[in-house]
């Protein structure tokens, strides 16, 4: 379905826009104008299974004209080199000497691109190399424009770091003129015009597609990409909450008390996740109850009364005994992984029986979402755990290919459950790739260095994916503060204790916490948790408006700053600071941190918290007490804070008080529709527009929703003022 769908839409898309047509080059290739402001270069003769064959969502060509327009194509195709070889296929892309480059999928350890990278799917990334949980092979630029090599192989890329052979006169002077004291670091750097290029080395094809999208800057660079996948999702409304997964070895018994607990104590949870302890069997999996969960339509009916969306984890390795193991032994790989069989999830068929046995047993019976498990890869470890890069599969991909499209055609088969139902889901992953903006899913790992879970939610803007900074253990009662803090400014606020029989906040030490016993002060550590988790709930309104730009306009809910800010020389390497909506700007503290260096792009910033007013174009220094987080709001904005609730139903209407920072706040556009289904696809939403002229706020609605109303603005008040 995927690929004879959007293979009809491209052919649209590029009969849409004939005045460019398509024109042949000295070196072969054929351009294509395919979206305003996108243009695909084709060389030599492209592999049949790569990503844009299997995009599920076509692109908003609506939209995408809104943007600034681009009279033509960033980047001249006759200036791009191509050959083949028994290796594969290579191309060289020009770029200027003091060009910077970003992408290449959400990254934990790499901000900016530099030398040679590797578009590769790894569980764990310990190096700097490029490896991913979500390994896309586009790069944007500082000058403007964004490149997508549509493979799914283990491409190679290498900025300016490769250099050609040249004119034999200009290396001999170069030779004469290197100096040994020049230093190691002197000596290895690429050197002459031969490392003017970008270097893609893709792996046995005889052809590949290059996507290019148009700017004029980076960040729309940015929202093209992310338009032409689609459009980033939104999520219900819910699916921002607090989550909280417990402990694999509970039973229904005992979670159904721990439910309870934290209602009669207040603690904001919209989303309860079970792991692997309800499957009667996993690694692989049998998606069957086991006998800890004896009733689960009673549980399903419980945790709905009390106000939970659950949430079950799975991995889609499939074991012996498993209702689903004769009918996808046909439409599986050749090698299994743990014993389990491979769903090729690129056939219809192994789609279809996958997703229809979910649908009865789980989504038709009020299960919310899932999260999916190791579907990405360790292909750097002694004892790789997944499937051979020559493994075979019945849509024809290869393992290499399967590696790079398994996490996102696993999440298009469980979220077209939804879709079918008109139901909006919110799911977790632990492998995607590109074009995945409209996949309803954020991405985890079982890395844990808090420095690099920051790093991550600025590099995710880059490539259209959504990053979850989980909490799942802590050094000291510190540690867990500044984690959550970061939690709660991200894409997914989760709390993951799937190996801590009590809630963290009670007992940090693993121990003495599956022990229960409990930190002597642990009710103060769960108020200042609750606090924060309160602050989430109270910035609902506001997120879910930046995931509506986020669908209409391509730019990301969270970004590094130097998309909003190309520019600023000074952001160009900023990778511990990011923004979380239009207007907010975030810079975690960590543990041990009594304050940190901070950089204010130009114009007036205040901070959240006291209101204080700071001139940008600087860095300043800031410190915060133990029970808050640094951030800033943009001069000029007017920031819509809800009374915190403890959980969103469908009837829920949030109090909102408007802050007002600046004199003379831009209008600020509340989104409005439903929560739940995509009904807001047709035009059932509503916009209110807030203003404020001085003295006073306003409000004016734009209604095509006829549903219960979500907000109610019950104050205005300055930044500042008590």
């Amino acid at each position: 379905m995927y690929l004879r769908f959007f293979t009809a839409g491209l052919f649209l898309v590029i009969c849409l826009f004939p005045s460019h047509g398509e024109s042949a080059t000295a070196a072969g290739q054929r351009c294509t104008r395919v979206a305003p402001g996108v243009w695909r270069v084709r060389f030599g003769q492209p592999e049949e299974l790569t990503p844009i064959k299997f995009q599920e969502h076509p692109p908003r060509l609506e939209a995408m004209e809104k943007l600034q327009p681009v009279g033509k194509i960033p980047i001249d195709p006759a200036d791009i080199g191509f050959s083949t070889s028994g290796r594969g296929a290579a191309l060289k892309v020009p770029m200027t000497e003091n060009e910077r480059f970003y992408g290449l999928g959400m990254n934990l350890r790499v901000f900016r691109l530099k030398g040679k990278k590797i578009v590769r799917v790894s569980d764990n990334q310990t190096t700097d190399l490029g490896d991913s949980h979500a390994p896309a092979p586009i790069y944007v630029s500082s000058r403007g424009y964004g490149v997508l090599v549509d493979t799914a192989r283990c491409a190679s890329f290498y900025f300016g770091n490769l250099s050609a052979n040249r004119d034999s006169a200009a290396d001999e002077k170069e030779s004469r003129d290197r100096k040994i004291a020049d230093g190691v670091e002197e000596l290895y750097r690429p050197r002459g015009p031969g490392s003017m290029f970008v270097g893609v080395d893709v792996p046995a094809a005889r052809g590949v597609d290059l996507f290019i999208f148009a700017g004029p800057d980076l960040r729309q660079a940015v929202q093209r990409y992310n338009l032409f996948s689609g459009g980033g999702f939104v999520p219900p409304m819910w699916g921002l909450g607090v989550w909280y997964r417990a402990s694999a070895k509970l039973d229904q018994a005992s979670v159904m008390n721990f439910l309870r607990e934290f209602r009669e104590r207040h603690i904001p949870c919209d989303v309860f996740g079970l792991e692997p302890g309800w499957h009667s069997g996993c690694y692989p999996c049998t998606f069957a109850w086991s006998k800890m969960f004896p009733d689960p339509d009673g549980l399903l009916g419980e945790t709905k009364q009390l106000g939970y969306k659950l949430n079950l984890w799975e991995h889609a390795f499939t074991r012996g005994d498993s209702p689903l193991y004769k009918p996808l032994l046909s439409w599986s790989g050749d090698f299994k992984v743990w014993g389990g069989l491979t769903p090729d999830f690129a056939t219809a068929e192994g789609r279809k029986i996958f997703s229809d046995y979910h649908a009865k047993n789980f989504v038709d019976k009020g299960v919310s979402g899932f999260k999916l498990d190791e579907c990405d890869h360790q292909p750097l470890s002694s004892t790789p755990w997944s499937f051979p890069e020559h493994s075979r599969f019945p849509s024809g991909l290869d393992g290499e290919q399967m590696h790079l499209l398994f996490g996102p055609l696993y999440q298009r088969t469980i979220s077209s459950i939804y879709r079918d139902r008109n139901q909006r889901t919110f799911g977790l992953v632990r492998s995607s790739g590109p074009l995945a903006a409209p996949l309803p899913f954020a991405l985890y790992s079982d890395a844990y260095d808090h420095r690099d879970y920051v790093r991550a939610i600025a590099t995710s803007g880059f490539a259209g994916v959504l990053w979850c900074p989980e909490i799942r253990a802590a050094g000291s009662v510190e540690e867990l503060y500044r984690r959550l803090q970061t939690s709660v400014f991200s894409a997914v606020t989760q709390v993951d204790c799937w190996f801590l029989k009590n809630p963290v906040w009670k007992q940090i030490n693993k121990e003495l916490n599956n022990e229960d016993k409990f930190m002597d002060d642990w009710q103060r550590t769960e108020a200042v948790c609750r606090n924060l988790l309160e602050l989430r709930m109270s910035l609902l309104p506001y997120l879910y408006s930046a995931y509506a730009d986020y669908h209409n306009s391509g730019v990301p809910p969270t970004r590094a700053l130097v998309m909003d800010y190309p520019d600023d020389p000074a952001v160009a390497d900023l990778d511990d600071q990011y923004m979380f909506g239009p207007s907010l700007m975030v810079a975690p503290l960590f543990a041990g941190e009594k304050q940190r260096t901070v950089y204010l792009p130009k114009g007036d910033w205040y901070d959240f918290w006291t209101g204080e007013k700071h001139v940008g174009g600087r860095k300043i220094e800031v410190s915060k007490p133990v029970d808050q987080i640094p951030v800033f709001v943009k001069g000029g904005t007017l920031l819509p804070l809800a009374k915190p609730v403890e959980y969103v139903s469908l009837d829920t209407c949030f109090d909102i008080e408007v802050r007002v920072f600046g004199s003379a706040p831009k209008s600020f556009v509340l989104y409005e529709d439903d929560g739940t289904t995509f009904d807001f696809e047709k035009g059932r939403q509503n916009l209110w527009e807030l203003s404020w002229d001085g003295k006073s706020g306003s409000v004016r609605k734009t209604s095509r929703f006829d549903g219960p109303t979500r907000y109610k603005i019950v104050g205005w008040k300055r930044a500042g003022e008590q």
